[in-house]
């Protein structure tokens, strides 16, 4: 029997649980390590440009087709191109619950490692060495114990449907991310080298700013970061309530995510350059080495030379990256599991358990295959899937989308202006973008 349909009972309860979808380890993980692959300041700068102009107007053209249709994104997204083909919407739905699995994929793989990695301190600090030596390798038994054990942590939550399990986790999550995220950098801030690292990433260097690679990465980074392109905010847009300021609310998330990201990099980057002045090689040919290792090589080096005390700042940083990982995962479950409830009549609790086994399905095949399937998966998701599919959802909301599209058929000036913005603009935009790098 099909399910009542459930959703957010507060604005701010919406605002954290999208953020929460948003913030993740796109922002706390990606976001710094791209900007410091890509110039720093030069990457922030661009970075917020890409933002305002299309990753802005991508969030809101999801929540808008989610809140619509009050469907996941497979209905909503066949209802919104019914004019013109309701299968190619269909499809795209489909690309994008796609897209959410193998995200899901590989998310709850690194949230993993975080949750190892938090507690290895712990192990270090009771003196159970060879437990602190498996926690922090990379064996595939410590890897096949963590992801799982995310995927069962993540399915816990979504059991409990939206408003007693995602919206009441995200008001607790949130709070506990940012506190967290506040104290280490108050931390890092005080240690030598760190002032090298807020130079390198506040002061941009204007010669990189049009640097294709830069830009394209930027964009990425930014679809990744705000969870755009597999149908994250489309599911959670239709949980709103029907008068729902659908704009507002977009503004919000967008605000408290950047707000997120931007911290992140003031976290991360100083902590090289604290790395680098206690001796530790963090990059090699203007890149950081390992880039994706970043993480759990050059920080745990860093956490090593602060001594005992090192032992606590290691673990409130991966309690803050495993709570950004959950947060993520969490968003990503729920659109599979909307579609098997609304679309084939699942109850819950089967449909949430059937995409958790799915999921760890495809982990493993990853975990098996890490060294060139785990790269491969992340350059083309960030830099290719997410982008196009936004485009794809410019396209449905300027031009495909023609019976009940109140974005066109409002009189209001500032809803006539978004609309041809979304239409003309935006597209344009992106496609520039992408013209650009193939033409480098």
């Amino acid at each position: 029997m099909a399910q009542i349909r459930d959703g957010f009972q507060s604005r701010l309860g919406f605002v954290l649980a999208a953020a929460g979808a948003a913030v993740g380890l796109g922002n706390i993980w990606g976001f710094p390590t791209q900007a410091a692959n890509h110039g720093g300041g030069a990457f922030l700068l661009v970075y917020f440009i890409v933002i305002f102009l299309l990753a802005l107007p991508a969030l809101f053209t999801e929540l808008y087709i989610g809140h619509s249709a009050q469907a996941n994104p497979v209905k909503a997204l066949a209802q919104a191109c019914q004019s013109t083909s309701k299968r190619m919407g269909a499809t795209a739905g489909y690309i994008g619950l796609a897209g959410a699995i193998v995200m899901l994929s590989f998310y709850s793989i690194v949230a993993g490692w975080m949750l190892a990695f938090a507690l290895e301190p712990i192990a270090t600090l009771l003196g159970f060495t060879e437990i602190a030596n498996f926690l922090k390798s990379d064996s595939l038994l410590r890897n096949f114990i963590f992801t799982p054990l995310m995927l069962i942590l993540t399915a816990s939550i979504i059991l409990k449907g939206v408003k007693s399990g995602i919206e009441v986790w995200s008001r607790r999550l949130m709070p506990v991310l940012l506190v967290l995220l506040l104290v280490l950098i108050a931390y890092i801030g005080t240690l030598e080298g760190a002032s090298n690292g807020f130079k390198a990433y506040l002061v941009p260097d204007f010669s990189k700013v049009t640097d294709p690679d830069l830009i394209i990465a930027a964009m990425g980074q930014a679809f990744f970061s705000l969870s755009l392109g597999v149908g994250c905010m489309m599911i959670y847009g239709s949980y709103l309530k029907r008068d729902a300021n659908v704009a507002k609310m977009s503004i919000s998330v967008a605000m408290l995510d950047t707000s997120v990201a931007f911290l992140a990099g003031l976290l991360i980057i100083p902590a090289l350059y604290v790395a680098q002045a206690q001796g530790v090689e963090i990059m090699q040919g203007g890149k950081l080495i390992g880039e994706g290792q970043l993480i759990f090589a050059v920080l745990p080096q860093l956490f090593a030379t602060l001594g005992a005390f090192g032992l606590a700042v290691a673990c409130v940083f991966f309690v803050l990256m495993s709570i950004a990982s959950l947060t993520s995962t969490i968003s990503s479950t729920e659109i599979p599991v909307s579609f098997l409830v609304e679309n084939h009549g699942f109850d819950r609790k089967p449909a949430t358990w059937l995409v958790t086994a799915i999921v760890g399905i495809c982990s493993s095949v990853i975990i098996v295959n890490f060294d060139w399937l785990f790269g491969l998966v992340i350059t083309v998701f960030t830099q290719y899937q997410l982008p196009l599919m936004g485009l794809f959802y410019f396209v449905v909301v300027g031009w495909l989308w023609k019976r009940g599209n109140q974005l066109h058929e409002s009189n209001k000036l500032g809803y006539r202006v978004l609309a041809n913005y979304i239409r003309f603009i935006c597209p344009i935009l992106m496609l520039a973008v992408f013209a650009n790098v193939a033409l480098k």
